[in-house]
Formats: structure tokens, C-alpha cells, sequence
């Protein structure tokens, strides 16, 4: 696993526009960094990490630090967290072929994605059923696997 350049941890924040009211989702717990600083600016974080020892690792860190608005989850990122739907806020941190259908319902009307798609940096606006996508430029993030995959 890899843990992104801080230039792209505060571009893909930016870009996610959270406020003090926020629910956000994150896709990708890896080291806890960028979950620590989206649970500084949000009401509540709910964080999904494929990798065991890597989630657990991070909430032991992040509960080490007195961070009690986040909640955790090792599961497959691909599912999201719908029980705790919709989500003002989306942030993933590996790079699907295409943007998942799963996450995007499970953001609310008007709430935003920021997902790296193969090698490309997009925001993702939900209106309706439509998702309204922007450009931002190449990245390379790992690769989003699913369970079993």
C-alpha cells in the first residue's frame, strides 16, 4: 500500500469542499492520514479499508489521538457503507476502472464524489440519477479491488 503525496491529500479535500455538517465517506483508510483530517472538517467520517491489519492499524492511531467521530469498517470499498447512506461527501482513495454505481447512490442529491477513474482525477456531482463529472488532471493511485479480486 502506498499513502499519497500531500499536494494530492489537500487537492482531493479542496475538492470535496467539506463543511462542519458533513457526513463523508472514505473509501480507503490506508494510514488514517487523510481520515484524520477529513474528521477535522466534518461532523462525522465513516471509513472503509479492504486490508485488516492496515484498518486496524489506523484506528488505533486515530482513537490514540482522541478522534471520536469516525467510524470504521474492513469490508469491501465497492460496497461503501449503506446502511450509513446517503453521504454528503464521497472521498476514495484507489483507483476504480469506472466510476461504481454502489458509491454513487449512496451519496445524497447534490452531495459530491472525488475519485480517481484509471489514471484521471475527477469530482463527481450527484443531480438525481445523473452524475456530473469535472476533469481534474492525471494521478496514479493503486489500483480499487474487490473481495475476492
Amino acid at each position: 500500500q502506498t499513502v499519497s503525496q500531500p499536494y494530492i491529500v489537500g487537492l482531493m479535500t479542496r475538492l470535496l469542499d467539506v463543511s462542519v455538517s458533513d457526513r463523508i465517506l472514505e473509501i480507503g483508510t490506508g494510514s488514517g492520514y487523510q481520515t484524520a483530517i477529513l474528521a477535522r472538517l466534518a461532523r462525522s467520517v465513516y471509513t472503509v479499508e479492504r486490508l485488516s491489519v492496515l484498518g486496524q492499524r489506523a484506528r488505533e492511531t486515530l482513537e490514540s489521538l482522541g478522534y471520536d467521530n469516525i467510524q470504521y469498517r474492513i469490508g469491501d470499498g465497492y460496497e461503501g457503507w449503506a446502511e450509513h447512506a446517503p453521504f454528503d461527501g464521497i472521498m476514495v482513495t484507489a483507483a476504480p476502472g469506472e466510476l461504481p454505481d454502489t458509491l454513487f447512490r449512496q451519496l445524497k442529491d447534490r452531495g459530491k464524489m472525488v475519485i480517481p477513474i484509471g489514471e484521471e482525477l475527477y469530482s463527481v456531482m450527484r443531480s438525481g440519477d445523473e452524475a456530473m463529472k469535472v476533469h481534474h488532471g492525471g494521478v496514479r493511485f493503486v489500483p480499487m479491488v474487490e473481495d475476492g479480486g
